[in-house]
């Protein structure tokens, strides 16, 4: 049974998504102390993260961040904040997806069968290697000799789609239905801020140009020699 726990202070919000996830054999947990809402989910070890924004003391992107910091679990953002105006702030936060309130239940439940299907494929003790990087899918890590830098579900997933395509341009429409379900619950903006983040990381242990933009196609991950 997967654990997800979601860290919301809206009593009929909980109780509804707690109720539908119920009948789908997940095991939800809420937040007890806002103070302490990232040692609470490190205790807990859930599978995937529920996050709200508008939180009783630190908001949802401090607590993403602090999350962060300990934990690679797939995080969905649940919010009433306008999307187009919070999404890159979200993901960049750490987030993995984005959903507005109101929600449907359905979306919600697509999401999080989607990142949990994701994270568990993901979970292959088999490294994978190019030049001198090493990938773990386990821990989403990658390492080199320059250093290690610890991925998010969401950038593990996307430098292992580029690694299985290595040298080769995968195009938006490719990523966005192999990692989100074509796109239909997406606004683009996710796919284009964790391109970003991904970047950002890499660039931190000498491959700041290892993900290559073929403008109006897509992205290819190339040798440290191309």
């Amino acid at each position: 049974m997967a654990k997800i726990m979601i860290v919301e202070d809206n009593p009929a919000i909980i109780s509804t998504v707690s109720d539908v996830l119920a009948k789908w054999q997940y095991e939800l947990q809420t937040i007890t102390d806002w103070q302490n809402v990232a040692k609470e989910i490190e205790s807990a070890r859930p599978d995937l993260v529920l996050f709200d924004i508008t939180l009783p003391s630190f908001d949802g992107f401090y607590w993403m961040q602090e999350v962060r910091k300990v934990s690679a679990v797939p995080i969905i953002v649940i919010s009433a904040a306008e999307i187009d105006a919070n999404v890159m702030h979200a993901v960049a936060a750490g987030a993995d997806d984005y959903l507005m309130k109101p929600f449907s239940m359905t979306v919600l439940l697509a999401k999080i069968q989607a990142l949990l299907r994701r994270n568990q494929q993901a979970s292959s003790p088999t490294d994978l290697t190019w030049d001198d990087n090493s990938f773990n899918p386990l821990t989403n890590q990658l390492t080199n000799t320059r250093g290690t830098c610890q991925l998010t579900p969401t950038e593990g997933a996307l430098l292992q789609i580029f690694f299985n395509q290595l040298n080769q341009t995968v195009s938006k429409g490719q990523l966005l239905e192999w990692l989100w379900q074509g796109g239909k619950y997406l606004n683009e903006n996710t796919l284009n801020v964790n391109i970003s983040r991904l970047r950002t990381k890499l660039a931190t242990i000498g491959l700041k140009d290892a993900i290559r933009t073929e403008r109006g196609v897509g992205y290819r991950l190339v040798n440290d020699h191309a």
